[in-house]
């Protein structure tokens, strides 16, 4: 038998983050991961000459050299800042939605503001108003909000805390409801509610408003290579640093004794002892299917009040043009036939012919993401699993390729003609194949539905069983930041715990 102080449960983003931050804090970590690569969703895989970005559209929180942000420091301290290069998008965001809307906002809180002012110059007043409040209700929501937690002063946080009191909990729709009269504009504003799964009128509009000001303020970026890349350096710091790895061999169960984590049992039958257990898998499948005691009375109860969150149909498009030939000038754009988003997100629980998407061309700020003369493209559309569990296998084909033509059509009719002309490579990725590949209940790519009621300032934490904690978008926000920082703080304070129960026994 081994012994470790922490073992973790997949390398997904939050995964390589707890198990790099926990080594390099002393604590002899096991990272455990069944498929034979790390990153989870921040992988690539290869047709042809192309090797496809699987699901980073824009890294957020990175900042710049002379105004770094967040992630330039956590990527400092993970010791894998110089093993990737960057590369910064120009733009936030084109919104297409013909014979309506045709909108670029440049990754610029100035630019927005200028843009937006031309745009609508009836609403400049309420324009600015919004700006205001996104900058400070980010900044309250980085500084001051955490601070209150700690503290768990509900004095503090009305007393520093205005805007977050005012807005933090209210939705999107009835915050920018409130703000604006023209429809189109808040069409434009809101565009990233598309990155969160979570319809307007249930995702917190504090959530809308970080999003915006962050990529703005801090910009976009992709990562030379793609996603992958930075899941290979975070692997090698963690290796670096001592830490030991196991790959195609999952955890089979948690072991406990007198209800805390004492082992765990891989698929290939050994067993390694640990202090801790940082799961980077659903908590779903971690309660019901890993730990060996049954799941406490308050998660069980916790789960019936949730809701699976959306997957994704993708499709990954080799073409034979460059960006330019194809008319994609801008790196990310959000393409719909409507501005009636409640009507977008009841679509994504059907197999009606999809309405909206989004499109990402990682070449257009990177040449080098695709052979010369070539683009890389990624065609998305948030979709629930449950439609797709009632196709039959044999029927599975036949449907996949069906709805993919109907997403290029959106795409060709509306921002990209002749696009199937130039298809060089083709993959789709369906909620099925979400479920294969992360194994996640429902094909879920965010966790559980990000909505006004799950925010993590609501919920209680799962960790429920001494010992066994979680990392990831189950338990915070989805994407590529929350997910990097989620493994840090949350190793963070698994080290922090077993220090102090080392000094309880000396």
């Amino acid at each position: 038998m081994s012994n470790y102080d922490v073992v973790v449960i997949g390398s997904g983003n939050a995964g390589l983050t707890a198990a790099v931050t926990a080594q390099r804090m002393g604590k002899k970590t096991l990272l455990v991961e069944k498929h034979n690569i790390p990153g989870g969703c921040a992988t690539s895989f290869v047709r042809g000459d192309f090797e496809f970005e699987v699901a980073l559209h824009q890294l957020s929180g990175l900042g710049t050299e002379d105004k770094p942000f967040i992630m330039r420091q956590i990527f400092n301290e993970l010791g894998v800042m110089d093993k990737v290069q960057f590369v910064q998008e120009k733009e936030l965001y084109r919104l297409v939605i013909p014979n309506e809307l045709d909108i670029t906002l440049p990754a610029s809180w100035s630019g927005i503001r200028k843009v937006l002012h031309e745009q609508f110059p009836q609403e400049i007043s309420n324009i600015d108003h919004f700006m205001q409040i996104c900058e400070h209700l980010t900044m309250e929501s980085f500084k001051t909000v955490p601070h209150a937690q700690r503290l768990q002063d509900q004095a503090f946080l009305e007393a520093h805390c205005p805007y977050f009191m005012k807005y933090g909990f209210r939705t999107l729709s009835d915050v920018v409801n409130e703000i604006f009269q023209d429809q189109k504009l808040i069409s434009v504003v809101i565009a990233y509610w598309y990155y969160t799964g979570a319809a307007p009128n249930r995702m917190l509009f504090s959530d809308l408003a970080i999003m915006l000001y962050a990529y703005a303020v801090f910009k976009p970026w992709h990562i030379k290579g793609g996603s992958q890349a930075m899941s290979n350096a975070l692997l090698e710091s963690f290796l670096e640093a001592g830490g030991e790895a196991r790959f195609n061999c999952g955890v089979e169960k948690i072991l406990t004794q007198d209800g805390k984590v004492s082992a765990v049992r891989l698929e290939d039958g050994s067993i390694h002892s640990c202090h801790a257990v940082i799961s980077n898998a659903s908590p779903i499948l971690t309660f019901n299917e890993l730990l060996d005691i049954e799941a406490p009375e308050k998660i069980k109860l916790d789960f019936k009040s949730r809701r699976m969150g959306t997957s994704a149909f993708v499709i990954y498009l080799g073409l034979d043009r460059t960006p330019e030939q194809l008319g994609i000038h801008v790196p990310s754009m959000f393409i719909s036939r409507t501005t009636d988003w409640e009507k977008v997100y009841d679509v994504m629980e059907t197999f009606h012919s999809p309405i909206s998407g989004m499109l990402t061309c990682y070449n257009v700020d990177d040449a080098d993401a695709a052979p010369t003369g070539k683009s890389q493209v990624v065609l998305v559309c948030l979709q629930y699993a449950d439609v797709w569990n009632n196709v039959a296998p044999e029927q599975y084909a036949k449907v996949k390729y069906e709805f993919a033509d109907q997403l290029i059509d959106l795409i060709e009719s509306t921002v990209c003609p002749e696009i199937r002309t130039h298809i060089e490579e083709l993959e789709v990725a369906t909620p099925l194949t979400m479920m294969r590949y992360l194994n996640s209940p429902g094909g879920a790519i965010y966790g559980f539905n990000q909505n006004s009621t799950d925010s993590a300032l609501i919920r209680d934490r799962l960790n429920r069983v001494e010992g066994l904690y979680f990392a990831g978008s189950w338990t915070s926000m989805g994407g590529f930041q929350p997910t990097y920082t989620a493994g840090v703080s949350t190793a963070r304070a698994v080290v922090k715990t077993l220090q102090k129960q080392e000094l309880e026994h000396v």
